[in-house]
């Protein structure tokens, strides 16, 4: 019962929100039509049960990922999100991408690790005035630029030490590449996403209105308070007492 009063609370949460406009009929992708409800002045009404139905289902995922200790990456480039996106990740100490996908962020990370730890180093030389003592006037202004070109490519992924376990698109038909380098790497994605979009190429899609801000935003606070929960519970890992005596034993026999 306390779960179906939930449930009306955010199917109501989403209607004042409008989240549940999408586009013109003309626009929609065959693969939502399930998930329309009515069609109004030529506009796609979503079904806001099965959006609410998609978005627990989408945290309770997060919040299995921040207990399993895993990174999720959240992406949002186009102009209207850019700002909620960046909020959300930086409220779950999470990466980001805001600005600009560049081709290989995740296929060629390996390199994009070097750009990573370029910035690192620029940023750490800045802090302690090494910049100062060892460059002159007219290189720093070279590595300023640098290093203010690296923040806007890669500022919100400079932590990342492999590739993340997981990424939440707003938008994944804008940001498209970023959704196929994940599906090439088996990445599960979440997508918010709206009618316009092939929900087949997702693995959790949430139908909503992707281009309203006050869509995007209950749908991302429902997120990031999942994965927070699920972070606040993370254990990490530790070494068992078994595991210390057999190396504590391999160290006594090696030095025999």
């Amino acid at each position: 019962m306390i779960m179906a009063t939930d449930t009306n609370n955010l199917i109501e949460r989403m209607f004042e929100a409008g989240a549940h406009f999408g586009f013109s009929k003309s626009r929609r992708h065959p693969t939502t039509a399930p998930f329309i409800y009515a069609t109004k002045d030529g506009n796609d009404i979503f079904d806001l049960e099965a959006t609410s139905q998609q978005v627990e289902a989408a945290k309770a995922v997060l919040e299995e990922a921040g207990k399993q200790g895993k990174n999720v990456l959240f992406v949002g480039t186009k102009d209207e999100v850019t700002r909620m996106v960046r909020e959300a990740a930086e409220l779950a100490d999470a990466p980001y991408v805001v600005n600009r996908w560049i081709g290989g962020m995740l296929t060629n990370f390996a390199q994009m690790r070097k750009r990573f730890e370029r910035l690192t180093t620029l940023r750490n030389e800045k802090e302690s005035g090494e910049l100062e003592r060892k460059y002159t006037k007219k290189e720093r202004v070279v590595l300023g630029r640098e290093m203010d070109k690296l923040t806007f490519n890669f500022g919100g992924m400079v932590d990342l030490d492999k590739t993340p376990d997981m990424l939440v698109i707003v938008d994944p038909r804008h940001d498209s590449i970023a959704n196929t380098e994940a599906r090439d790497l088996n990445i599960p994605v979440i997508g918010v996403m709206s009618s316009d979009s092939d929900i087949s190429k997702v693995t959790y899609p949430v139908l909503v209105n992707d281009a309203l801000t006050t869509s995007v935003k209950l749908v991302l606070d429902e997120l990031i308070t999942s994965y927070k929960a699920g972070k606040a519970a993370y254990v990490p890992p530790a070494r068992t007492e078994r595991g210390r005596r057999g190396r504590t034993a391999d160290r006594t026999t090696t030095s025999r």
